[in-house]
């Protein structure tokens, strides 16, 4: 269970024995992002459901909402309680749900994952041209990953099915002082 610094400091002074105590903190245990994530995979998998129907209860996007669930990102707690009602899961995975997030704490530093891998290979293959594209168009600056959208769709095509992925950055040019 996640809770405040102030809600663990009003259950501990409402507690007769340790009333009156600074150092009356209870212990409370806190879920993982890694309980998080396995806690809504095993629910997903037990429902056999889709990433576009949890989204959808949540009422966000399909990649933010993947995302969070996978520990990447964090909901705000009525999307999470949503999420968790749509999936039968407890109050404590809600919680977890909406604790920040250490973005890419999980990420090994290259993925042997192939999908993982295919992207990390894009950027060695693609990275020094989509820089030069992008200062060329925008000046010397980065693509936001917080002001930032991600669409991914299914392109059916007759020599094979297609990945569409469209990144939708804010450009933040380098400040000059």
């Amino acid at each position: 269970m996640v809770r405040s610094y102030a809600s663990r400091t009003h259950l501990a002074t409402n507690n007769p024995k340790t009333r009156g105590r600074l150092d009356a903190r209870p212990t409370l245990k806190t879920m993982t992002k890694t309980q998080l994530t396995e806690s809504i995979l095993a629910a997903k998998k037990r429902k056999k459901t889709t990433w576009a129907a949890i989204a959808k209860a949540a009422g966000l996007s399909e990649v933010f909402t993947t995302s969070a669930c996978l520990g990447e990102n964090a909901l705000e707690a009525d999307a999470a309680k949503k999420v968790t009602k749509f999936l039968g899961l407890k109050a404590e995975v809600a919680e977890a749900l909406a604790e920040f997030a250490n973005k890419g704490e999980a990420a090994p530093t290259v993925s042997k994952e192939p999908l993982q891998y295919r992207f990390q290979e894009v950027i060695y293959v693609y990275g020094s041209t989509m820089k030069a594209l992008i200062e060329e168009k925008f000046g010397p600056g980065i693509m936001s990953a917080i002001d930032f959208t991600m669409d991914i769709e299914k392109v059916e095509d007759p020599t094979g099915d297609r990945v569409k992925i469209t990144m939708n950055g804010k450009f933040l040019g380098y400040k000059k002082w």
